[in-house]
């Protein structure tokens, strides 16, 4: 083969918010199989929140992203070349383990085959991938919805978040979404939140919580930290259960401490529980998990909406926009 290989690499670790000159593309040599491996052809990249930790100069709960390194993150691809019996040219797959680039060689034993009965292939990315495991799992283990809970979501027309909204109403929930713009709460009322919460146009985040949520908040799956996670925390119900899932709101700030109220008094009153969730945990419960999102969504229960960015020259753009609450519902870049 005499293509190249595209990729973007870390240029310099951001301060503050990431901008397009942390980034650099580069040309490179295909890479070269070794036994076990498979060589794929990338069809969607994905961004994803996780990342803006990736790229921070402080310790994380993954390895992070060296400079002049190719960026992380997930893909859905298709096999090129094998020298793996279990998977031939033309198979397609996913793979957190791919990165920005449009081919990698990846060991075979730790991909995952894309099913196109269960969806469609950038569904692997989205509600059949790490946001839609992610939702379920999270609310399975620690959510734990009971009849008529009331349950608030940050970032609530994301990729996780609009997953977590509609499974919160089949548990028999009440769901309220906190979204950043008229559009995406249009979009959350569609898919059956029964509520929603423009936190950039309330001047008192807490009181509309309040408002919104009049027995407290049985619930909260937070997406963002920060003075939506604040507001929320004012107004626990007893027996809150409290799912810390992504800090996007501090996006801009990583580097600093994150400054704010504290909480304890309003925990122990609320006798509530507060656990951080990674999916990275629980790879045993995907495949069921995964089925029963498929089953949801081909009987109409389960809508997503996708972001669609076309060429990997869009890379960068596309991580900037999910920091930056410009996208709306998963993103995804097409190559």
């Amino acid at each position: 083969m005499t293509e190249r290989n595209r990729c973007w690499v870390l240029a310099e670790h951001p301060d503050g918010m990431p901008d397009l000159s942390n980034f650099r593309m580069e040309e490179r040599a295909l890479p070269i199989l070794e036994e076990g491996q498979v060589l794929g052809k990338s069809r969607w990249l994905s961004v994803d929140p996780y990342m803006r930790g990736r790229i921070s100069k402080q310790a994380n709960y993954a390895g992070g992203v060296s400079i002049g390194e190719v960026m992380h993150g997930a893909a859905v691809a298709e096999v090129i070349d094998s020298r793996h019996p279990d998977w031939k040219p033309g198979d397609l797959f996913e793979t957190i383990g791919f990165g920005w680039q449009d081919y990698a060689a990846v060991d075979g034993d730790a991909l995952t085959r894309v099913d196109p009965e269960l969806g469609p292939e950038h569904a692997w990315l989205s509600y059949l991938g790490m946001p839609g495991l992610t939702a379920l799992i999270a609310l399975e283990l620690i959510g734990q919805i009971k009849q008529g809970d009331t349950v608030v979501v940050s970032a609530a027309s994301g990729a996780v978040g609009q997953v977590v909204g509609q499974i919160a109403k089949i548990m028999g929930g009440n769901a309220v979404a906190v979204a950043s713009s008229q559009e995406k709460l249009d979009w959350c009322r569609e898919i059956g939140f029964d509520v929603g919460i423009n936190y950039r146009e309330e001047p008192d985040l807490k009181a509309a919580i309040a408002h919104a949520c009049p027995t407290g908040v049985d619930v909260f799956f937070d997406n963002t930290a920060g003075p939506i996670h604040d507001a929320v925390m004012n107004n626990l119900a007893v027996g809150a259960r409290i799912i810390i899932c992504g800090t996007i709101s501090l996006a801009g700030q990583f580097e600093k401490p994150d400054m704010g109220e504290r909480f304890l008094r309003k925990i122990l009153v609320a006798r509530a529980r507060m656990e951080g969730f990674l999916i990275f945990d629980h790879l045993d419960k995907y495949d069921a998990a995964r089925r029963q999102l498929a089953l949801w969504a081909s009987a109409g229960m389960l809508q997503f909406k996708t972001d669609i960015l076309d060429g990997i020259e869009s890379m960068p753009q596309a991580f900037i926009n999910i920091l930056t609450s410009k996208n709306f519902g998963k993103q995804v870049v097409r190559i």
